[in-house]
């Protein structure tokens, strides 16, 4: 999805089952805090919600080559604000299988390089929300600028593991394609937060939600 084949090959591919292992499992760690939270049909619900949306996102919106890369909206911080990162992780971990599975397979030997690409800033972003979100407000009460921080610091992240697989694998050859990869994803960064706005807008006439087990339980609280 991110990463083109043959960007890094060979041996070099091995970091990728690595940093791909580590993203899962600190994705385990968080998928249990939220099992014991809510439970097994609440974690499997949002994750179930957030691949089909996740898939979308990769297969059915606007995706483009740019660069070394594709420029996607893949809506990470919308994902997190709705359902939480645990959920959003898996959803996205298995959209991108899916994708790759059944409509790209050409994209499964890189499977660890976008995993990685995906989910180490989905944390990134749930540790800056920790900061900048005050305990007692609830997610459909974001400002725009707390959205705006939030997608600049997920898609900021996205073009960082991308710019990072890409020097890896052929030095500082591709410099220039991920300067405009880099560049094309700030159209990414100024439709994200109004997208999230919007959602979150939406969230607030379906308070419905609150105990279905469907959002993450911070989206009203």
């Amino acid at each position: 999805m991110h990463i083109e084949p043959g960007i890094v090959q060979g041996a070099k591919i091995a970091l990728s089952y690595a940093t791909a292992a580590g993203a899962g499992l600190f994705t385990m760690k968080q998928a249990w805090a939220g099992l014991r939270e809510r439970g097994l049909g609440s974690l499997v619900g949002r994750s179930t919600l957030a691949a089909a949306l996740g898939f979308s996102f990769f297969e059915v919106l606007p995706h483009f080559p740019v660069g070394v890369s594709e420029v996607h909206f893949i809506l990470g911080s919308t994902l997190f604000l709705i359902f939480g990162a645990a959920p959003a992780a898996i959803g996205l971990a298995l959209g991108l299988l899916v994708q790759g599975l059944f409509f790209a397979p050409f994209d499964l030997p890189q499977y660890g390089m976008n995993v990685t690409t995906l989910l180490v800033p989905l944390f990134a972003l749930q540790a800056l929300a920790r900061r900048i979100i005050a305990p007692g407000t609830a997610y459909v009460d974001l400002s725009y600028g707390q959205a705006l921080a939030l997608s600049t610091a997920y898609q900021g992240g996205v073009v960082a593991w991308v710019a990072f697989w890409a020097i890896y694998g052929q030095g500082l050859a591709g410099i220039g394609g991920i300067a405009t990869f880099g560049a094309a994803y700030m159209m990414v960064v100024l439709i994200e937060p109004l997208v999230d706005l919007a959602v979150l807008a939406g969230a607030k006439s379906l308070r419905g939600l609150r105990d279905s087990g469907l959002v993450t339980p911070r989206l009203f609280t």
